[in-house]
């Protein structure tokens, strides 16, 4: 499921997956997908964009099935944020957990990795249209100008909270 029709179209296609258009931030939506019966529900890099997770937790806990969620937390773009003076967009890793915890009897794993750039400029393009900023613009072109001079790395942080269950 996603709110984006270009990020259905990157699933891997099979008879067993139904890829379906939608946005997990509103409610109609989970009470459609109730109808459904499933086996395992998975999610990667799309749940840390929720409004109300708390909501959307509680909503997937209705499905009674294993979970596998992957949920990129506020230390994506760490050093990224803190050169640009901004306060991270996504929710802390202990958030998460202390949130996962209230609806699953889950793993909790934090995963730490980089993702290296030949140029800065190459960087930047890569969050603009790989979606990882939410389609969230938040500097000015002077301020983003700045930043591309001042970004002290080769390299993109990111951190993933992973939460599983059987």
């Amino acid at each position: 499921m996603d709110f984006a029709p270009g990020m259905l179209e990157l699933h891997p296609k099979s008879q067993k997956i139904e890829c379906i258009f939608g946005n997990f931030n509103d409610q109609n939506l989970f009470d459609i997908l109730l109808t459904y019966k499933y086996d395992h529900v998975f999610s990667a890099s799309a749940l840390q964009w929720a409004e109300d997770l708390d909501r959307v937790f509680q909503e997937i806990k209705r499905f009674n099935v294993p979970i596998s969620l992957a949920i990129f937390t506020s230390n994506t773009f760490k050093t990224l944020y803190e050169t640009a003076s901004l306060k991270p967009l996504l929710r802390s890793a202990q958030e998460l957990d202390d949130l996962q915890k209230k609806y699953f009897d889950a793993d909790f794993e934090i995963v730490q990795y980089k993702l290296e750039f030949d140029s800065i400029r190459e960087m930047f393009k890569y969050i603009k249209q790989s979606g990882v900023s939410g389609s969230r613009s938040v500097l000015s072109y002077k301020q983003m100008k700045k930043l591309m001079n001042e970004y002290p790395l080769n390299y993109l942080e990111f951190e993933v909270a992973f939460i599983t269950s059987v």
